[in-house]
Order: structure tokens, then C-alpha cells, then sequence
């Protein structure tokens, strides 16, 4: 069961899944370069599906202006399954006020938008800190871990330049007992040590390699390596791909390459590089379970 905007589908029918992206976004950290355009929004999503796409997981978590009521309209119009966030980013992206309003009730906030808001949310987003977790972190984290206890919601982890794998893998498994296969960890190809990759793997967590569309980000180079890695070691189960696109520059309509290259030219390159099992497994069969597995 995998909880889309639209309502829940069995796993099977999630197909080719851009598993970290971004539809709309604000925050206090990007100023000037929200992603707050529905028809932009469409046009991303519908150049996706032309590519053989057919599932986003939108990371955006809450007050960072998801625009979630928009999110069931956008996905009957481009026949794309959408899965919305909870959740909790770093304290940069926020204005203090408000989530001093919320900081002892996130657990409860977390569940409703789950399991009774009018568009409900299939993922709790939370983020760690540079190679470590502050004491931020570990609030709302204990938050999620709260929240995935009461309801079996998968995880989603910001990894601050790709560290802290380990870090979070011992506060949210080791500390608060969530099971590793309900933890994505995002970011890893930011920090491209095929050791700490190996060890989460090897725990049981997700491993999202998410920003072949970040034109600043030169481990994109890396990232074909990291991914035949990990699979040669047998970890290939373990492998997620998103495009995180948090910006207008980086849609395809801009400079680009946006979420139809993920679809398309890195689903194409992963194939013939890693072979077709391998490419199914990061595109098609990973995140039906990542996504699906409830409890």
C-alpha cells in the first residue's frame, strides 16, 4: 500500500518513480526562488510522464508551501501518481515563531496529516545536520520516529551534504526502534563514501541519490559509480533515485535538465550501464517498497 494524494494503491502500480522531487516549495533560506507555479508544476510533471514517468514523492514537507490541496488536481490531470510529505526541515528554512507554535505537538501534527487530513501525506521528511545531529534534529526526529510508530509511515531523511548516515541510522533505528527498511536516507551522492553507503545498506536503510538535476553539485559525476557500487556489492534492493529539483533553474523548462531526465536520459544510462534488473530495481521495484511498507 502506498498513500498517493488521490488515495492508496497497491505498490505494483507505482511504476517509474522519482523518488525525492519538489512541486512547489518556499523557504526562508531561498529567498526569491520559490517553486509556487501550478501551471509550471504541470508542465514539469506532464514533460516526466512524455519520458515514461509515472510517480513523484514530493519531499516538501510542512510550512515550507507545499501547496498540498493542489497536489490531486495536478496528479488526475497528468495521470502521474503523487506522494505528499509531512515532516520537518532544518530550523533555517522556517520563520522561528512558527515552529515554536508547533514544537511540542509534532508528532500529533505528523500523524494527522497521514491519517486524517483532507489530502494526506504518504512520508515523513525530517533532515540531520552537518555530519552529525543537533539537538534540533533529534527533537523532530523523535517526533517522526513517534509518527511512524503510530501509523508505519516511511521516513524520508535530508542528509546535510550527504553526512550523518550512521548518525541518523542509531537515533531513529537504534534509539527509537524504527525498523532500517522504513528510513530513506536522501543526499548520499553529495558525500560519495562508498564505505558509510555500504554500511547503511547493509543495515537495511533506503539510499536516495537525488540531484542529477543540481548543476553545483560536482559528485554528480560520481553518481554512476556509487549506485554499480553498491548493486555489485548486492545492495542494488537498496537504491533510490530522485532529481530534488528545488528551483526554477533546475526544471526543464530552464536550464535544466528537471524531472524528465530522470525519467528518461538516467533511466536510460543506469540500464545500459547496470543492465535492466538493476535499472528496475532503483526505478520501478525499490520504491514500491520503500513507499509501501506500512505496517
Amino acid at each position: 500500500m502506498i498513500r498517493t494524494v488521490l488515495g492508496d494503491i497497491p505498490g505494483e502500480e507505482l511504476g517509474v518513480c522519482d523518488a525525492h522531487d519538489h512541486l512547489f516549495l518556499r523557504s526562508a533560506a531561498l529567498p526569491g526562488q520559490e517553486l509556487d507555479d501550478v501551471e509550471a508544476a504541470a508542465g514539469e510533471l506532464d514533460a516526466f510522464a512524455a519520458r515514461g514517468g509515472s510517480a513523484v514523492i514530493q519531499w516538501t514537507p510542512w510550512g515550507m508551501g507545499r501547496r498540498i490541496a493542489e497536489l490531486p488536481g495536478l496528479s488526475r490531470r497528468s495521470g502521474v501518481h503523487l506522494v505528499a510529505a509531512t515532516g520537518l526541515h532544518q530550523a533555517r528554512h522556517y520563520d522561528p515563531a512558527r515552529t515554536a507554535r508547533v514544537w511540542d505537538r509534532l508528532a500529533e501534527i505528523f500523524v494527522y496529516e497521514l491519517t486524517e487530513a483532507p489530502v494526506r501525506a504518504g512520508l515523513i521528511k525530517v533532515a540531520g545536520s552537518f555530519h552529525g545531529l543537533d539537538a534540533y534534529a533529534r527533537h523532530v526526529m523523535t517526533a517522526a520516529a513517534e509518527a511512524h510508530h503510530a501509523t508505519g509511515a516511511p521516513i524520508g531523511v535530508h542528509l546535510e551534504g550527504g553526512t550523518g548516515a550512521l548518525d541518523v541510522l542509531d537515533l531513529l533505528c537504534g534509539s527509537r526502534g524504527v525498523p532500517p527498511g522504513s528510513v530513506i536516507l536522501g543526499h548520499l551522492h553529495r558525500f560519495p563514501d562508498a564505505a558509510i553507503h555500504r554500511r547503511a545498506a547493509e543495515a537495511g536503510a533506503y539510499l536516495a541519490f537525488d540531484g542529477p538535476s543540481r548543476a553545483h553539485h560536482a559528485t554528480d559525476w560520481r553518481l554512476l559509480g556509487s549506485i554499480a557500487a553498491l548493486a555489485e556489492a548486492g545492495h542494488a534492493d537498496r537504491i533510490l533515485l530522485g532529481g530534488d529539483t528545488v528551483t526554477t533553474a533546475a526544471r526543464s523548462g530552464a536550464d535544466g535538465p528537471g524531472m524528465p531526465f530522470l525519467a528518461g536520459g538516467l533511466r536510460e544510462r543506469v540500464e545500459s550501464e547496470l543492465g535492466a534488473a538493476v535499472a528496475r530495481a532503483v526505478f520501478v521495484a525499490n520504491p514500491a517498497r520503500a513507499l509501501g511498507d506500512w505496517c
